[in-house]
């Protein structure tokens, strides 16, 4: 197999000049970027976010900008491959930092992306979504699902940040990202669904002959249980203690595209995960710890953000108890049939 193709400027200038008249390229000479041999060529680069430096920005955007000219105040974590500005934080998944001060309200939508809030900070917002409210506590996961009606709202009295997450370069690429804006919408008069009918691991409302699973039936997965279940099985488990979030009818992922995965590292413990065909981002719910990413060293604490590229060789390394989210793609990838694990 030729390792060396043939390059444009080895063609002649009439005939490469006739391509471009006729609208066509040879394949040959770009074959190797778009089919590299062995693995992917990724653009995405590892990126790292520190909180405390972007929350002083963050809360300075408050003050500059009423949520009524922004609709939802935010500020994109960039994928450092892509450069500032990019709408991406890899190839597939959308990252920013989303501020709501008391009082405030983002209005009503509906996108074609899907969306998952993790709250970093603050009590007393709360997200809507068709008419069920929804808590926001710290560490908390929120589910907007792609075409359901959501909106924010907040009647605490300090700023609420929370990390979007969605799969908005997924649309882009497909040219169908759009949004349909709505009413706030009128809110259901009982606690959410993870505080009634999902309550409890292995338990769900009664099945009746006819009715299919839900597609979202929960909307909201607190974080006191998720600590709880993994701090379970940190002490009777092997290794890090990992638990997806799932759709607790199905077992499948929580989203069609994005998947998440909560980690807990005891303090000193460390791993070294295979090489994963799909991208992630480790949000840091608490603790501090140090993660080398192709090399690379990133030094973390709380409620930082950081990515990881394709096939990334990565080796975690936690200074205390440590807790983390893990933001990946591998549900779109097993969709497409290709998501891949290899060992180091």
């Amino acid at each position: 197999m030729a390792e060396q193709l043939g390059t444009l400027e080895e063609l002649p200038q009439d005939y490469r000049e006739d391509m471009t008249a006729a609208g066509v390229a040879p394949l040959w000479p770009m074959m190797r970027n778009v089919l590299p041999h062995g693995a992917p060529n990724p653009v995405t680069q590892a990126g790292y976010w520190s909180f405390p430096k972007i929350r002083p920005l963050l809360l300075r955007a408050g003050e500059l900008t009423p949520v009524e000219k922004a609709e939802r105040r935010v500020l994109v974590l960039s994928d450092p491959g892509r450069g500032a500005g990019a709408m991406q934080a890899t190839a597939t998944i959308y990252l920013g930092l989303q501020l709501l001060l008391p009082g405030e309200s983002a209005p009503a939508h509906r996108h074609t992306p899907s969306a998952v809030r993790i709250v970093v900070e603050g009590r007393g917002g709360y997200t809507v979504v068709d008419g069920e409210r929804l808590p926001m506590e710290p560490g908390d996961l929120v589910l907007t699902p792609g075409g359901e009606w959501h909106d924010h709202g907040h009647d605490g009295d300090e700023p609420v940040i929370w990390l979007d997450a969605l799969d908005l370069p997924l649309f882009v690429l497909l040219e169908g990202s759009y949004a349909i804006e709505g009413e706030l919408q009128a809110q259901r008069n009982r606690p959410d669904a993870s505080q009634v009918e999902y309550s409890a691991a292995g338990l769900a409302p009664s099945r009746r002959p006819g009715r299919g699973a839900r597609r979202y039936p929960m909307m909201r997965y607190p974080w006191a249980a998720t600590e709880t279940a993994l701090r379970n099985m940190a002490t009777y488990g092997e290794g890090v203690a990992e638990l997806d979030y799932i759709n607790p009818e199905t077992g499948e992922d929580v989203l069609p595209a994005l998947g998440f995965t909560a980690m807990m590292l005891k303090p000193g413990q460390s791993e070294a995960p295979p090489l994963r065909s799909c991208s992630s981002a480790f949000h840091v719910i608490a603790g501090k710890g140090r993660t080398e990413i192709n090399g690379q060293v990133i030094e973390w604490g709380p409620k930082d953000t950081f990515t990881a590229p394709v096939f990334a060789r990565l080796r975690h390394q936690a200074e205390t108890e440590a807790f983390l989210v893990r933001i990946h793609d591998r549900p779109l990838q097993e969709k497409l049939g290709y998501y891949e694990e290899r060992a180091r």
